[in-house]
């Protein structure tokens, strides 16, 4: 699951404060939640993209073009490869960052990033199906 692991990938050694990721579902709702306290996408990306200035900015990075805050690593397609099971498949996923979301769901691949009514530190994400 690339969305848990980048959860470690990206913050190993680098917790600002509580480390780990909570991940949790139910069966009931068809629900997975993942959450981390970790840098954040827009820290994480800023490694290799500086003139980064905002957490909707990172978002739709992270989620459209293939770029890694593993640099020198090749890698960069875990959440573009999550956007695409969700856009082929009945699932939805909300997904925030600092102080950006976005929700994506079946047949829509357009990412829209709008602001979060109150910003985070990490990740924050729900798959239901």
């Amino acid at each position: 699951m690339a969305i848990g692991n980048n959860s470690f990938d990206h913050n190993l050694g680098n917790w600002p404060d509580i480390g780990g990721v909570l991940f949790s579902y139910n069966l009931q709702n068809k629900s997975v939640v993942l959450a981390d306290r970790g840098l954040g996408i827009l820290a994480t990306l800023k490694r290799v993209l500086p003139e980064l200035n905002s957490a909707d900015e990172a978002l739709k990075v992270a989620f459209t073009k293939t770029v890694s805050g593993r640099f020198p690593e090749t890698r960069g397609n875990g959440l573009k490869f999550v956007r695409t099971i969700i856009i082929d498949n009945p699932f939805t996923l909300y997904f925030q960052t600092g102080d950006a979301y976005l929700y994506l769901k079946q047949d829509e691949s357009d990412v829209i990033i709008q602001p979060a009514k109150t910003p985070i530190r990490g990740c924050f994400a729900i798959i239901r199906l």
